[in-house]
């Protein structure tokens, strides 16, 4: 199967995935979750810009982490479309097997969040989405020559500016609390899903820009500072 239909066909289980979680929301709450007066809130009721402060603080304290920014729409005080958008780099040497890593790249995550509190006035929202996510990224991946103990021949090789490219969907639940005015804290809880990926000739790629380190799952979070506008 080639990349673009394992994109294709996650993309569709994606979207099925969303479904059946609003599905599950709305008969968990025998429909009254949702339940909203939207004569008194218009459709579009603003949107947020937010700025993560984990990715930075990350960095600063390891060898790799992100810079992100997002963009959220609110309609109706209950569903939340939001684009995010991040650059994330690493540059890491490994102990143990004295393989050095560095890539540096732009990503993008598309979905939306739902609020699941009943009370839709509240400055306050508890919610649930999905997301899309994607990076391409170039990676620098080499070890030192030195000579294998048994054979007697070089190990060493570099590979620079090799291409790559990761998507993957992620689950994630939420929390805004309104801090002063226009003034939003959040937090979330992200489950990723690796959907689809090229990697480095040279073998895995030691960390994927916005993903995390390597692997077909992971878990993450992010702690947003938000300003409802």
């Amino acid at each position: 199967m080639t990349l673009r239909q394992n994109i294709s066909t996650s993309i569709s289980r994606l979207a099925v995935s969303a479904v059946l979680l609003v599905a599950a929301l709305s008969a968990h709450g025998q429909g009254k979750l949702f339940a909203i007066a939207k004569d008194s809130v218009p459709l579009l009721n603003g949107f947020a810009v937010s700025f993560d402060v984990a990715g930075p603080v990350v960095l600063a304290l390891s060898d790799y982490g992100e810079y992100e920014a997002a963009v959220r729409l609110n309609l109706h005080n209950q569903y939340f479309p939001i684009v995010e958008v991040g650059y994330g780099m690493a540059e890491h040497d490994d102990e143990v097997t004295s393989m050095y890593y560095k890539t540096e790249a732009p990503y993008f995550r598309v979905g939306c969040d739902l609020n699941l509190l009943k009370n839709k006035h509240s400055a306050n929202r508890l919610y649930a989405g999905v997301r899309y996510a994607f990076t391409y990224y170039k990676v620098d991946i080499s070890r030192p020559t030195f000579q294998d103990p048994v054979w007697g021949w070089d190990t060493g090789f570099s590979v620079s500016g090799d291409q790559c490219n990761q998507h993957w969907a992620e689950v994630v639940l939420g929390l805004d609390t309104r801090l002063w005015g226009p003034l939003h804290l959040g937090w979330s809880v992200r489950y990723k899903l690796r959907l689809a990926h090229k990697d480095s000739s040279a073998g895995n790629t030691w960390y994927v820009p916005g993903y995390g380190k390597y692997g077909d799952t992971r878990i993450g979070a992010n702690f947003n500072v938000i300003i409802d506008i």
